[in-house]
């Protein structure tokens, strides 16, 4: 979708993923990826909060993406980011990422992967504004559709200076990104 200027200064709300955005993250699911994720492992990874956390992005009351990272040691991983496709490229994967670089280091990362298609070039690109960079291939893994995955990796994420590239990349974002945490009404 091309950016729409009346998107330009959208509001999203970032709040912690639970059992009624199931149906919507669901949805979602099936609509970006070609083997989605079902409601129980969405369940099953909710279920492990310690070594998980997964958020939603809101537009009003609407879902417009999601994200989710686990934690293992002092490494976090993205399991996954989408966002609908009626509203890709408005900067909302890029407020989920930083909500969840946040967390990582919250939680004691010092490092973060994650796996991405080789062909999405778009996601690769944000991810670099994160710091990732290409450290390796995984063949295959994407059996489904016979694609490769790019492994990347942003370490140094518990310095000052990641914290300043998450600054800056939060001013880049145009407009108001509210967040809310396990106790505020979603």
């Amino acid at each position: 979708m091309a950016a729409n200027p009346e998107h330009d200064e959208l509001e999203i709300t970032i709040a912690p993923m639970n059992r009624r955005h199931l149906k919507s993250v669901v949805r979602i699911e099936g609509e970006v990826y070609p083997r989605p994720w079902s409601t129980s492992l969405f369940l099953s990874e909710l279920a492990l909060s310690a070594s998980r956390a997964y958020y939603v992005a809101l537009l009003g009351e609407h879902v417009v993406g999601y994200a989710g990272l686990m934690m293992s040691e002092d490494d976090g991983h993205v399991t996954t980011i989408a966002v609908d496709p009626d509203w890709q490229r408005q900067k909302i994967a890029t407020r989920l990422m930083l909500v969840l670089a946040r967390e990582a280091v919250r939680r004691g990362a010092t490092s973060l992967t994650l796996e991405v298609r080789v062909a999405n070039k778009g996601a690769q690109a944000m991810y670099r504004r994160f710091g990732f960079l290409p450290v390796g291939l995984r063949r295959n893994y994407y059996q489904e559709t016979n694609e490769d995955a790019l492994v990347m990796w942003a370490d140094d994420v518990d310095t000052p200076g990641y914290r300043r590239r998450l600054n800056a990349v939060e001013a880049s974002v145009p407009a108001a990104t509210l967040l809310l945490d396990d106790d505020a009404p979603a």
